[in-house]
């Protein structure tokens, strides 16, 4: 039986999706730095996510997410970097924003995500110097964490 998706397995594989679009290799040991988490602890969660199909392990201990694993990455990546883009055009300063993202892309519906996406989209189309403004803002200081 898959296992429930929780915060913190969402959180390793939208690790493993973001340090793999920085880097062609990505180990255990990568995630446990980004994280701040124990090595053990994310042997462990990678043996879970390993066993139930979101991750596989090759034979120099680098990981891939499997297509389950990055739709699950994909989605949590989508909500974090648009929430984070929605919480700064409404003027909440980047750091916090970033970090309450973070939090709130795990429990918030897909019906409030998709109404707070289509918000911020018509956000960039009325005012699209304000919103490369951001955009910029996240490049520059790589706010997509």
């Amino acid at each position: 039986m898959p296992m429930k998706m929780q915060e913190s397995p969402e959180d390793y594989l939208e690790t493993i999706l973001m340090l793999s679009l920085h880097k062609s290799e990505v180990r255990s040991i990568d995630v446990a730095r980004h994280l701040g988490f124990s090595k053990p602890s994310v042997s462990v969660a990678m043996k879970r996510l390993r066993e139930n199909g979101y991750v596989t392990m090759d034979e120099n201990n680098y990981l891939s997410l499997t297509d389950s694993g990055m739709a699950i990455a994909r989605k949590v990546y989508e909500r974090h970097t648009t929430l984070s883009k929605w919480l700064m055009s409404i003027g909440v300063c980047s750091d916090t924003a970033m970090n309450d993202a973070c939090r709130i892309e795990h429990i918030i519906s897909d019906e409030s995500f998709e109404k707070i996406k289509g918000l911020y989209q018509v956000f960039e189309k009325e005012d699209p110097e304000k919103a490369e403004e951001f955009a910029k803002l996240q490049a520059e200081e790589e706010l997509i964490w």
